[in-house]
């Protein structure tokens, strides 16, 4: 086997250097340019395909280009036991499915699961196939079964760390909020701002604001600046509560209402009088009021 090379030189400087020979599996050798014909049902899905998402009306269309003009790109296989397994090229071998081609034209690989999983990684994101958290959990991947840190990843991929860092904490979002950017309701720039939001269930909250009312990721830095700003030093003389145990019973309240809350104690002036204190719940819709309402007991339809 040649020597094992970073993929920073290039899917094709890979290629080119991992090219198998001679055939295998039964099937012809790969003429001068490395390019081999295989039956379309002897390769077996890659199992570590990034890509979980395959747009119907896409792959119809590529079904319809590959029955007229067949398959122009080889797809990427390896020998894997005693069969033949996808590297790169899934759409390809859909369509050709769908067409019914008896066979396809591929390019023979000796490469280990790393590579695979790397190169599977690099074609879809030089076509800009994969959504957010496809693209994270291939990152993710490559870090836990491989053991890569985040620079190693960014090099492979030719991204810079901190885009790979910032796809990877996405995956740290609720798996609701994940399913949004997945679908691209909301972008990785929405998903970083709503990272800097405690509680997850306001998180979700919040996500759904961001789609009804289409803020922008700048508007979105304004409301999560708004329900993380603390609670202001009291202009009276004297607060009648402690300041810290506001702002214990606002985190509790928040918690519990999972939304912000503040609570603003009441004060006695230099002259005895009193002000009157006040506790304020934040909501986002009317869905979201009928969700507290329940909190406290209060049937809506009541009222």
């Amino acid at each position: 086997m040649a020597k094992k090379i970073g993929l920073g030189r290039g899917l094709d400087a890979l290629i080119q250097e991992k090219k198998v020979t001679a055939p295998v599996v039964d099937v012809p050798a790969p003429d001068s340019s490395g390019i081999t014909k295989i039956a379309t049902g002897k390769i077996k899905p890659n199992p570590m395909q990034p890509r979980r998402t395959f747009r119907d009306e896409a792959l119809k269309e590529l079904t319809a280009s590959v029955k007229e003009h067949g398959i122009l790109q080889p797809l990427l296989v390896r020998q894997k036991e005693k069969h033949v397994e996808l590297i790169a090229g899934e759409r390809r071998l859909r369509a050709a499915t769908a067409a019914n081609l008896p066979e396809v034209p591929v390019i023979i690989l000796d490469i280990g699961d790393q590579e695979t999983l790397e190169i599977a990684l690099i074609e879809n994101l030089q076509r800009d196939d994969l959504n957010l958290m496809e693209e994270a959990e291939g990152y993710r991947d490559l870090a836990d079964q491989f053991g890569l840190k985040q620079d190693q990843i960014a090099k492979r991929v030719g991204k810079a760390r901190a885009t790979v860092a910032n796809i990877l904490r996405l995956l740290d979002l609720p798996a609701s909020i994940r399913k949004l950017l997945e679908g691209g309701q909301i972008s990785a720039g929405h998903g970083k701002v709503l990272l800097g939001i405690e509680i997850d269930a306001e998180k979700e909250l919040i996500a759904q604001r961001i789609i009804r009312e289409n803020l922008s990721v700048r508007a979105l830095e304004k409301v999560v600046e708004k329900i993380k700003k603390p609670v202001k030093k009291p202009r009276a003389q004297k607060s009648d509560l402690p300041l810290d145990y506001v702002r214990h019973l606002s985190d509790k309240l928040h918690q519990h209402f999972g939304t912000a809350v503040k609570v603003q104690s009441t004060k006695t002036l230099a002259n005895g009088k009193k002000v009157k204190g006040s506790i304020e719940i934040d909501y986002y819709s009317n869905e979201d009021l009928t969700r507290v309402l329940e909190i406290l007991g209060i049937n809506s339809d009541d009222l």
